[in-house]
């Protein structure tokens, strides 16, 4: 059998805990070169990335942790706001001795991705955002013409979904897994690493925090384009679900960004079709800094 990237450089793949923002993050590390952040979605680990850490880190430094309440890492009872998300994500940057970095983020990672780059431009020097909607802003109105995903009104009531999932977090997962690959599914290892951290009441209502914090995480991303405009050369990302919802969102706000829809692709693209993202992913972040 080949040898991954990881095994050739001699680069951390299997992850290890790190306190950040008074907070203990599992992250995965592969690579040497200049940083990528990766911040995965719901319901997701880290090992969303699994198909481009390799390939990335022929390149890149790669740092792709659990968010907290996710996975490995820590569930405290709050903090689950995108902007003290992005805090979680710059403190674990700077434990790692990281001063610049290509920020990725997908779905649930977008909007604490987005708001590191608003909030700290000499850290983040590129942008990838996909498959996600940044609070109110205009320019989802399409998207969300019939409302917004059932999934959010039933994880946003606080102690609703996790009573009624305990005990089916499996079945859950893979609905979600399965939508987001157009019905190709994960590979087995992977989802169940990936259905492991989502067993029991706690390790639910902490994945389901991000949704119960979105008038929070609303009022944030709002705050952050009155007071100034996204610098940093930023691409978005759309697949099946969302499309170019998030391209125009950013749109009016953004002074490099760039929109690019991957199609016959479902929402969880790093699994459902890594060379496409890779395709994209190359070039604009082997971009000279």
């Amino acid at each position: 059998m080949a040898e991954s990237v990881a095994e050739r450089t001699g680069s951390r793949l299997e992850p290890h805990k790190v306190r950040a923002n008074g907070v203990e993050l599992n992250v995965a590390v592969a690579g040497e070169g200049p940083a990528v952040l990766l911040l995965h979605g719901f319901p997701h680990t880290w090992r969303l990335w699994t198909h481009v850490i390799d390939d990335l880190a022929a390149r890149h430094r790669v740092i792709a942790p659990d968010l907290r309440g996710f996975g490995d890492s820590a569930r405290p009872a709050d903090g689950y706001d995108a902007g003290t998300l992005a805090d979680d994500a710059e403190a674990l940057l700077a434990a790692l001795g990281v001063t610049s970095a290509a920020v990725v983020g997908i779905d649930v990672g977008t909007p604490p991705a987005f708001l590191l780059a608003m909030r700290r431009p000499g850290l983040v020097r590129r942008l990838v955002v996909m498959e996600s909607l940044l609070g109110r802003l205009p320019g989802a109105e399409q998207f969300l013409a019939g409302g917004p995903p059932w999934w959010f009104g039933f994880h946003a009531e606080p102690g609703l979904a996790e009573s009624v999932l305990a005990g089916h977090e499996e079945a859950y997962v893979d609905w979600f897994l399965d939508r987001g690959t157009l019905g190709h599914g994960v590979r087995p290892d992977i989802r169940d690493a990936i259905v492991r951290t989502y067993a029991g009441r706690d390790a639910l209502r902490a994945a389901f925090g991000p949704y119960r914090a979105l008038p929070i995480t609303a009022r944030q991303i709002g705050a952050a384009v009155a007071a100034g405009r996204l610098t940093v050369p930023t691409t978005a990302i759309g697949a099946h679900s969302v499309g170019r919802a998030l391209e125009r969102q950013l749109r009016p706000y953004a002074d490099a960004l760039t929109g690019h829809v991957l199609e016959d692709t479902g929402h969880i693209v790093p699994l459902h079709h890594p060379d496409a993202l890779l395709r994209l992913l190359r070039p604009f972040l082997s971009t000279p800094w």
